[in-house]
């Protein structure tokens, strides 16, 4: 097969509302397919913590004391 332009470039010109609708198509399908991704990991790794959750027991929070500063001395 020879190289020509016609391979390569369409010669029929898209309109502005055509190509604006393909931009369109195409940025909604990446977004949905970025989601499903999004919510598949945020499950997997729901159920990862869930399972971890039983086995180790919640560490008791250590009380901070208060500083008290010392007077000045006049």
């Amino acid at each position: 097969m020879t190289a020509t332009k016609d391979a390569f470039f369409n010669p029929v010109k898209l309109s502005a509302r055509d190509k604006a609708a393909a931009t369109d198509e195409t940025a909604r399908t990446i977004i949905a397919s970025e989601a499903t991704a999004r919510e598949k990991k945020t499950a997997r790794l729901r159920e990862l913590r869930l399972q971890q959750q039983p086995a180790e027991s919640p560490a008791s929070p250590i009380a901070k004391t208060k500083r008290t500063t010392a007077a000045k001395k006049a």
